[in-house]
């Protein structure tokens, strides 16, 4: 059997233990920089990913994600963030980790050959024809992950696959393959350093593009944040505030109005006649700002079409 690559000797790695300090640092860093490369030849399969994601969000589905040890990490960090980054519903968000919440604890090893527990989280999460399943492992065989993506393809949902390997069970399997091709670690098959940092790269990037094509930033801003603490509610501010061109006092008022919806609070800037008047522009727009915004700007430029016919033509006023 071919040695996989991230299990493979690093080329610098010989007599790492015996160098200085800083030059150790300094293979680490490289080593960092050179797996974060790794990230651009997936771009393409990133980009069909993200489609799918937000298709099955757009229709009502949910968002998976399942992996064990150290890719559960990266998979956690990116499941936990959307919510409040993108106002994604956290119940439209599955966390499947290898060993449950015990792994939070001490990410203990031997869950991950587990599949029967795969197969019971899957299912327990309610994973079908209407969702996604994002799996996650540097070896691209770890049975968790490959028996977890296996189920959730049986069930029906749409199937997405992160791995360090190429020719991978978990690539073979997934609707969409998105290969990390890492270089052997410095430290041979510790795969939480360069592979674990391209796969939080990639879950960004994935993350991030499904958010945009959701309607969820503009501008680079987060217009569909949830502000549950005074740093997102300022946040909120400033958004409403640089999009709309109001003062900051004005954004936070209408942010009042709008029930803390930054969307709906640039509307109400824009001209919006109440919360529900832009919650309806909104929803006919998909919840994309951009185009309820033109739909207002329109909206003003009819109303005025109007005024200017029905305004009485010079002279004929007191006729």
């Amino acid at each position: 059997m071919a040695e996989k690559r991230t299990e493979a000797h690093h080329q610098n790695a010989e007599g790492l233990d015996i160098q200085a300090p800083d030059a150790i640092l300094s293979s680490l860093a490289n080593a960092q920089i050179e797996a974060a490369r790794a990230v651009r030849g997936a771009i393409p399969a990133i980009a069909d990913a993200a489609g799918i994601i937000a298709g099955r969000l757009n229709g009502g589905g949910k968002l998976a994600y399942a992996a064990a040890g150290s890719s559960g990490l990266m998979a956690l960090a990116d499941a936990l963030e959307l919510p409040g980054t993108f106002g994604i519903r956290r119940d439209r968000i599955a966390i499947l980790i290898a060993g449950g919440d015990e792994a939070f604890r001490t990410l203990a090893g031997g869950p991950e050959d587990d599949a029967g527990e795969a197969v019971s989280a899957v299912a327990g999460a309610g994973i079908g024809k209407d969702d996604c399943l994002i799996a996650v492992s540097a070896s691209g065989s770890t049975p968790y992950a490959v028996r977890a993506l296996e189920e959730a393809r049986r069930r029906g949902a749409a199937t997405i696959a992160i791995a360090n390997n190429s020719d991978a069970p978990l690539l073979r399997l997934a609707d969409v393959a998105i290969l990390l091709e890492t270089p052997p670690e410095l430290i041979a098959g510790s795969t939480r350093m360069g592979a674990g940092t391209a796969q939080k790269i990639a879950l960004n990037m994935l993350s991030t593009l499904t958010a945009i094509h959701l309607g969820h930033v503009h501008d680079g801003y987060m217009v569909n944040l949830m502000a549950d603490n005074i740093k997102l509610r300022d946040r909120a501010a400033r958004i409403v505030a640089a999009i709309s061109g109001r003062g900051r006092d004005d954004a936070a008022r209408l942010l009042e109005k709008s029930g803390g919806a930054v969307k709906t609070a640039i509307l109400l800037a824009a001209g919006a006649a109440s919360a529900d008047a832009a919650e309806k522009i909104l929803e006919g727009t998909g919840h994309k700002l951009r185009p309820a915004l033109s739909a207002i700007e329109g909206s003003k430029g009819r109303n005025a079409s109007v005024l200017i016919k029905t305004e009485p033509e010079k002279g004929q006023q007191g006729d």
